[in-house]
């Protein structure tokens, strides 16, 4: 006799919790301040599964690639007034963990305050940047399913974020890094990096793969032109 059906989705629920609970301790809350200036941790490499909770296949390489969503990071980028460039690296940095609808619902089941869709938004966030906007509507809970509506969250979020920067700075670091850096770890920090704060461990990693991934975010945008 084959193993029950019950277990089997119990072992593959295990499986994403394991894998994805790796990528999670590893990253700080996207729009939460969940990552302050001194609380950071390094980061962990994690291999994904073969199947997904659902049975069906992984996303692959291809499939998990920010560049096919070039055109709507440009269309939102333009919209909301912020360096496209910006938005498309920060989607490469927040492509760390698989974005398939179920493996996302699979582990906010087991973490409910974890983040949704493509750009890794919490719901704190998400409802408060809507507010007001175009998609004023729409729920948190559609972000796995509508990768358009979480760039165009993202790149109102990243917008917002801007008009909070203070005009005189004493950081070394230029605009689009604060506002990177506030993307990862909320307003509040991104304020205190303004002013002088030195990032922690994670959120200067953060920044480091902001910077590996800038020019391949440049080349993303125009071969969808």
């Amino acid at each position: 006799m084959g193993e029950p059906r019950s277990s089997r989705r119990g072992l593959a629920l295990v499986a994403v919790v394991v894998v994805v609970a790796g990528w999670a301790a590893s990253r700080g809350g996207h729009g939460s301040g969940s990552a302050g200036p001194a609380k950071s941790a390094a980061p962990t490499v994690s291999s994904a599964p073969e199947s997904s909770p659902t049975g069906r296949p992984s996303p692959t390489a291809a499939d998990q690639d920010p560049a096919r969503f070039a055109p709507q990071v440009a269309r939102y980028a333009e919209k909301a007034d912020v360096d496209p460039q910006l938005l498309m690296a920060i989607l490469y940095n927040e492509s760390y963990k698989p974005h398939d609808p179920a493996w996302e619902r699979a582990w906010q089941r087991i973490k409910p305050d974890a983040a949704f869709g493509v750009a890794n938004m919490h719901k704190a966030a998400f409802d408060q940047v809507k507010q007001g906007r175009d998609f004023a509507g729409r729920d948190w809970q559609q972000l796995p399913d509508d990768p358009a509506l979480a760039i165009e969250a993202a790149a109102w979020y990243l917008h917002d974020l801007a008009r909070q920067l203070p005009a005189q700075r004493s950081s070394p670091y230029p605009k689009d890094e604060l506002l990177a850096l506030g993307y990862n770890t909320g307003p509040g920090n991104m304020d205190a990096f303004a002013q002088g704060a030195k990032p922690g461990s994670a959120a200067q990693s953060y920044l480091d793969r902001l910077h590996a991934n800038w020019s391949t975010a440049a080349q993303a945008l125009h071969h969808s032109r």
